[in-house]
């Protein structure tokens, strides 16, 4: 017989242990600060981007449904450029569009651009066609206005227009593609296109909303006003596919699918630094969109939705929603990840998770303007990594009287209308911020207070702390908040939490300053330093106003 004991003896050590383990955990949790380890869950810049690109289409998981995605397919027809006579160096707009038109009237293929230099003015992409470019192909787009005429139907900054549409173009196909490792590069400068741009007043104010969408024509005839082309710009098209390609030189936005169902953009590399409204990937009006594994140098916003200006927007009224922005790199430009300005349909239903923010302006960030109407709900963002210029988190709704007047001026409060736009129900877990002038700044409006906001599992390094006007609910939580100053400004804010926070502040101590009528409900809970410095208490109440 066995002289071990019987195994029901270990039991009471087994339960004590197990105790153990599950307390040191709950203390854990419990602590200020993030989860250990944080970091090595953040992708970095090396692991992100069209350097990464892998072969195939990872499944999309969101914390909303999503379509799957699937690269597409074309009939096995090939038809190279120079089949119809397009020669290296030579203009060959009129080749490569027969090429397309060719192959799309028999059924669908490929139409391959060789290696080498060519130049062209706007080309039309046609359904079941892929245009593909080979390695070392060169594609020049014209700097002359003529080039891009007859006006198409097109949208810029939000609203519908007749003019140059875009360098690559579609309306109204499907099954479309880009493909290949060649570099395109946009309208020259000094061009016409560049001279004739309208650049002397704001889009709403030169296109009336009472003007009917075909009188809107800007073909710059006689020198006359443009809206500049697109880089790609499919609009109302289905199931939409770019992949590998290099833009540089845009005469404006580079990538902007406008009302388009089903698109992916992958491995794509935008170069647009110092080109005024130079953005690089711009999602319009369009849903179930997929954009992983791109790097993006702008002149502008870098990822960016918007859903239409004012009261164009609403005319149309068709919304932003089911966006995943995934694995991407981020390297310059004024905003890393961007809703807005153009919000008046409404941006919903966005998932950004495992990118890198390298030497951006503002990390993520959201902005309209009283006169623009709708906003962003439902918005997610993951595993993000930042190195910043400028703010972290950062909601402007005011925008600058250059361009709104009066309405740029927070009060008074004015009427709730159509065009009164609002952000709500948005959430960042899992942010590392490795450097930025502040972590978060809040510019929202009275009339319509930014709700139900929850950044949790933070590491942020930045110079200032937190500014926030016109709030209803707020939480930072498990949090190491690292500033060179330790003042918060809240103006008219109310359920405010900092939960598990540690603040790592000149001195050891926050101060705040609290204002406003609304001001209630601010609390501060299991945090280092446990309250600021200015209150008895963690809990900040109208009633404390005056200390």
């Amino acid at each position: 017989m066995s002289s071990h004991p019987p195994r029901l003896c270990r039991l009471p050590s087994l339960v004590v242990c197990l105790a153990g383990l599950l307390l040191a955990a709950s203390c854990a949790a419990l602590r200020p600060g993030p989860p250990a380890g944080l970091s090595a869950t953040i992708p970095t810049r090396e692991q992100v981007g069209a350097a990464r690109l892998p072969a195939d289409i990872a499944p999309v998981k969101a914390p909303f449904a999503m379509p799957p995605f699937r690269k597409p397919t074309f009939p096995a027809y090939t038809l190279r450029i120079t089949e119809r006579g397009a020669q290296p160096g030579g203009q060959v707009t009129a080749q490569i569009q027969a090429c397309l038109d060719e192959v799309s009237r028999r059924g669908g293929g490929t139409v391959v651009v060789p290696a080498g230099q060519w130049h062209t003015g706007r080309i039309s992409l046609k359904s079941n066609v892929n245009l593909h470019f080979e390695d070392g192909a060169e594609l020049y787009f014209s700097g002359a206005v003529e080039d891009y005429r007859p006006a198409v139907f097109t949208r810029t900054e939000g609203v519908e227009v007749m003019s140059l549409g875009a360098c690559l173009y579609a309306n109204g196909q499907q099954n479309i593609a880009v493909t290949g490792r060649g570099r395109l590069i946009g309208p020259a400068q000094g061009g016409s296109v560049r001279r004739q741009t309208m650049t002397h007043d704001v889009v709403e104010n030169v296109v009336l909303a009472r003007t009917p969408v075909a009188q809107r024509v800007y073909e710059g005839h006689d020198g006359g006003i443009i809206f500049p082309p697109m880089f790609i710009s499919p609009i109302n098209c289905r199931d939409v596919y770019i992949e590998g390609v290099s833009l540089e030189n845009t005469a404006f936005w580079n990538i902007v699918p406008v009302y388009c169902d089903g698109v992916i953009i992958r491995g794509v590399t935008v170069n647009s630094v110092g080109i005024q409204r130079g953005d690089g990937i711009d999602v319009e009006s369009s849903r179930n969109v997929l954009i992983e594994y791109c790097t993006l140098s702008a002149g502008d916003d870098c990822f960016t939705l918007k859903a239409g200006r004012g009261e164009d927007g609403l005319r149309v009224n068709r919304p932003t929603e089911n966006v995943v922005v995934r694995h991407c790199l981020a390297r310059e430009g004024h905003g890393g990840i961007t809703c807005g300005s153009e919000t008046a349909a409404m941006i919903r239903n966005l998932y950004v998770h495992d990118c890198v923010f390298d030497n951006t302006g503002v990390g993520i960030r959201f902005k309209t303007r009283r006169p623009r109407g709708g906003g962003g709900e439902n918005l997610t963002y993951e595993r993000i990594r930042m190195n910043l210029k400028a703010t972290a988190f950062h909601w402007d709704m005011l925008g600058s009287a250059t361009h709104v007047g009066g309405l740029a001026s927070r009060l008074p409060a004015r009427p709730v209308t159509a065009l009164t736009p609002h952000f709500a129900h948005i959430t960042a877990r899992d942010i590392l911020v490795e450097q930025a002038s502040q972590f978060v700044k809040v510019e929202a409006i009275p009339e319509t207070p930014l709700r139900d906001v929850l950044l949790e599992n933070l590491d942020i390094r930045a110079q200032k702390l937190f500014t926030a006007a016109d709030v209803r609910g707020f939480t930072v939580r498990r949090a190491r908040i690292q500033t060179t100053d330790a003042r918060l400004s809240l103006l008219d804010t109310r359920q405010v939490l900092f939960d598990r926070v540690q603040f790592q502040v000149p001195g050891g101590a926050l101060t705040t300053t609290v204002a406003g009528d609304s001001s209630a409900a601010i609390e501060f809970r299991r945090c280092t330093p446990v309250r600021p410095a200015n209150w008895p208490g963690r809990r900040w109440a109208p009633a404390a106003a005056g200390r």
